[in-house]
């Protein structure tokens, strides 16, 4: 009973390290019931049980805001990732009578390439729910980030995590696998508090307009239009000098007032630009044909004039195209998403009169790989536009900031991350949230942050690092594994054959 009980506990245990909760220190601990189970189930249709059901509670509780889209997309995406931690359970299953250091090596490999794989499939992955997330909750561990990355922390909180189940399961010397992921763990996080990322170059005023929607959870009447005059008319509000830099978010000039192809919308804008002779980035989006369109951010000059764009690279599946459509056609659902996106090919930044500006859109953020480029491209200053208005009341917004400002924290960049129903915050470049806003409130917020002139950190040139490394400890152990039982097996058909 205690078996079938224990992925349940390790599953209520994630979801608490997370928000709306955010008890980050969980995170250290909520694998090892899982992984003492793991050691003790005796079958292989035991284990896939026990990491399945942990999926389905983890997942059911951490993503139950995607009902929003519908419940079809809630179960759909628990049982995807349900499948990774099923696989993460047999994987550790068939190390079950290796010796306890190759276990250990294989539980902790095995979770870094689970990670790492769904981060890519399908259809681009998703990152939501990544044990290193939760460091993000500490400003000391928030700070080693730039070192080792939200993976890397994946990496330690589960070499932890694995040591204790050994010590419940086995109870032998415990200081040999629990000791050097401590130690690590504690180097780290002194690192992150005696020499946290930061951003020394000149400091800029930034105005974040957040200007609502009139109907953020269904599509109404001229609702591009309507939102492009809320945030034109809280942008009218602002006085010269206040800032330097106004940030509308995604989708703030949508198809119907896109300011390429709509001057008057264009020439509106650009008029508060020159009043206030501040720069602006826009989200916007850009009908191509009745079958496409791109989500981009525009960037104009004090002077109105628009000087370049970013196009998003990483739409979103099934929101902002449909994988496979034809084999999708007969899910209601989809008729929202009636055109599909076209992908961004470049990571571009922007040079502003006193440094250098990258962007990332939506869903973006919440993946490293997105915005590593941008700061390997010179950026010295992030912004994430975003819009989160099918999401109503629900954690998601909390913890999409918490992910930002990871993103923040490895790169040693401060972020902007704008959105259109909130909420909206100034990030620095510790990942320290300095200001936020309201969800479902029209506001500007205006704070200042400084653009990073220290160049990459650690982590931007070298990316997952510990993430690899982990992965290539696990399969040296599981080849090792194989070429002993390969040996056994021939030692075995040699005395055989002698006997015959």
């Amino acid at each position: 009973m205690l078996i079938e009980l224990a992925p349940l506990l390790s599953a209520f245990l994630m979801w608490a390290a997370f928000p709306p909760l955010g008890w980050g220190v969980l995170a250290v601990v909520a694998p090892t019931p899982l992984l003492a189970a793991l050691r003790r189930v005796a079958t292989r249709r035991g284990a896939a049980a026990l990491g399945f059901a942990y999926g389905v509670g983890f997942y059911s509780l951490l993503l139950f805001w995607v009902k929003e889209t519908g419940f079809l997309s809630v179960i759909a995406l628990v049982l995807l990732l349900s499948g990774y931690s099923t696989i993460y359970a047999l994987l550790v299953f068939r190390a079950r009578n290796w010796g306890r250091t190759a276990w250990w090596l294989m539980a902790i490999g095995a979770w870094a390439l689970i990670e790492l794989v769904r981060l890519y499939v399908p259809f681009g992955g998703f990152s939501w729910g990544l044990l290193g997330y939760p460091a993000g909750e500490y400003e000391w561990t928030r700070g080693a980030t730039q070192f080792i990355g939200t993976t890397g922390w994946s990496v330690v909180f589960v070499a932890i995590a694995a040591g204790l189940a050994l010590f419940v399961t086995d109870r032998r010397r415990p200081a040999r696998w629990l000791v050097p992921s401590l130690a690590v763990g504690a180097l780290l996080t002194m690192a992150g508090a005696l020499a946290p990322p930061s951003a020394d170059g000149e400091a800029l005023r930034i105005a974040i307009v957040q200007g609502n929607s009139p109907c953020p959870d269904v599509h109404c009447v001229n609702e591009n239009r309507l939102i492009f005059e809320s945030h034109l008319e809280l942008t009218s509000t602002l006085t010269p000098g206040q800032a330097r830099l106004v940030v509308w978010p995604e989708s703030s000039a949508g198809s119907s007032v896109e300011l390429a192809t709509h001057p008057d919308r264009l020439a509106q804008v650009a008029a508060e630009a020159r009043r206030l002779d501040a720069w602006f980035l826009i989200g916007s989006q850009r009908t191509i044909d009745d079958e496409s369109f791109t989500n981009l951010n525009m960037v104009l000059d004090a002077d109105g004039r628009i000087v370049g764009e970013y196009r998003k690279r990483h739409p979103v599946p099934f929101g902002e195209y449909v994988p496979l459509r034809p084999l999708f056609d007969w899910i209601p659902a989809l008729d929202q998403v009636p055109r599909d996106m076209v992908r961004g090919t470049e990571d571009t930044v922007f040079e502003l009169p006193d440094g250098t500006l990258g962007s990332v859109i939506s869903f973006e953020g919440a993946f490293p790989r997105s915005t590593r480029p941008l700061s390997q491209a010179g950026a010295e200053l992030l912004v994430v536009a975003t819009n989160k208005a099918s999401f109503g009341h629900t954690p998601v917004s909390d913890q999409f900031i918490g992910m930002t400002s990871m993103r923040a924290a490895e790169l040693g960049t401060p972020v902007v991350h704008a959105a259109i129903t909130g909420r909206s915050a100034f990030i620095d470049a510790d990942g320290t949230v300095l200001s936020l806003t309201e969800a479902f409130e029209a506001d500007i917020l205006l704070g200042t942050v400084n653009y990073r002139t220290a160049g990459p950190t650690l982590y931007a040139r070298f990316g997952d690092w510990m993430q690899y490394l982990a992965i290539a400890a696990g399969a040296a152990v599981a080849a090792a594994g194989w070429l002993h039982r390969q040996r056994e097996k021939a030692e075995a058909s040699a005395e055989t054959e002698i006997d015959a």
